[in-house]
Order: C-alpha cells, then structure tokens, then sequence
C-alpha cells in the first residue's frame, strides 16, 4: 500500500495542483522509485495506492503510463483538501475496509527515496511472524530528529522507545513510513482510533502498539529522503535518480 493522499501544503505551490509522489526527481516521478522495489519483490501480489477525489485523475493518467508487471490499484479516499484529509493511519484504514484486506501488508510513503532493497527489509519482517516491523534511517545529527518519529531498539532490534516528533530526541534512529503489518493484526488499528480519536501520523500509531505486541525496527544503510519540503526534494534531485 503506497500512501499518497497528503496535500503537501509545505511544498506549495508546486504540489497546489500536483501530487508529491507523481513530483519527478531525475525525470522519474517519485513514486515510480518506489514501485520498482515493490515490482523486485515476490512477495507482492498487488500495489494499493490511495490518494484522494482532488488528485485522483492524475495518478488515472499516470497510471497508464508506468511500467509494472503487477497489479496496480488506485483508492480514493473520497477527501478534496487538507481541512478534511483523513491522515496516514486513516487512509490504511479505509483501504483495509474498502478491499477487505487480511493479508500482510506493506505499507510505504509515496514520497520516500532510499538506496535500500525492500528484499531483505521483508526476509528481517518475515522472520518475526507476526510482529509490526518498521524501517529506519540513522541520522548523521540528532537535532534533526525532532522532524520524525524517533526509536530506540534493545539488542534484538525490538522497538523499545517510540516518540513522535519529540522536540527533545533521544536517539537518532528515526522511522521511514514503512511499515510492515501482519494481516492477523490489522484490526488493532481500529482499536487504536477508537482509543485515541486520531488517526494522522503512523507514529502515533507505533507508539501505541508497540506497547501490545512485538514491534521491531529494521535499519537501511545509504541514502533516504523524505521529500516534505524543497530542501529535500532538492537534495534527492542531486542523487541522480540511484533510488
């Protein structure tokens, strides 16, 4: 599952009319990046990506246009703006609903850039059964930490502090919006909107259920940009396109 039903109002006014994923970095769009991983790995048997009503008829057009031996399926998740938008663990939610999903699912954010392979993040998440599994980066400065949500991990690389944003960070190991759910415990995420009556960034959601079952973090080496704002988008621009 590709989210991809932001508003990106910090990269105004280029993301006014245009979606962030379909954003091109090297004359790609971002989100073609990240469907060439998901196409290396068997495991995958369909690409989910939602978006919404406002940005909808973009991803037909581009759609139609990139190149996947998968099935791939668009979502909308019926909003038109920021105001109303139902957030990262809102919209796993609804496509949970919508296909009837039970299956283990990957979820990534579309407008994720890394060097990684998605190969050997899924054999770490595979290998703990039915535990949440989460990517993560190590940061060169902690300051920088406070933009995400930050994690500690104990020997077994078992997520034993999660924080969201924290405005004093702890550690510089921080989450990628990937995400690793085993289809038995896809259900708690309607427990946790019920339980905190949000349902916006995934870390509040780690920062829960790491607490209810096993949650382990699994870290990629290299390059990673979490394109939120110009100083990103500019800086995976100079990668080259080695995504």
């Amino acid at each position: 599952m590709i989210l991809a039903a932001g508003y990106a109002t910090r990269l105004y006014p280029l993301t006014k009319e245009y979606p962030k994923p379909l954003l091109e970095v090297s004359g790609r769009p971002i989100i073609d990046y990240i469907v060439d991983k998901l196409n290396c790995v068997d495991a995958v048997d369909e690409i989910i990506v939602v978006t919404n009503s406002k940005f909808i008829s973009r991803f037909r057009g581009w759609k139609k246009k990139v190149k996947s031996p998968k099935a791939i399926t668009l979502v909308d998740d019926q909003t038109k703006s920021n105001a109303d938008r139902l957030g990262a663990i809102g919209d796993i939610n609804f496509v949970i609903d919508k296909k009837h999903i039970k299956e283990d699912t990957l979820v990534i954010g579309g407008d994720n850039l890394f060097n990684g392979s998605l190969k050997e993040f899924l054999k770490f998440a595979t290998d703990k059964k039915s535990a949440v599994t989460l990517g993560l980066y190590k940061l060169s400065r902690l300051k920088d930490a406070s933009r995400y949500g930050v994690a500690k991990l104990n020997k077994e690389n078992k997520v034993v502090y999660f924080k969201e944003k924290p405005a004093n960070p702890e550690s510089k190991l921080v989450a990628m919006c990937l995400y690793y759910l085993p289809g038995k415990r896809l259900g708690l995420i309607k427990d946790f909107i019920k339980v905190r009556k949000v349902a916006d960034a995934t870390g509040n959601y780690i920062g829960w259920i790491k607490d209810k079952i096993d949650t382990y973090g699994f870290i990629f080496s290299g390059s990673w940009y979490d394109i939120g704002d110009y100083k990103f988008l500019n800086a995976a621009q100079k990668e080259g396109g080695k995504f």
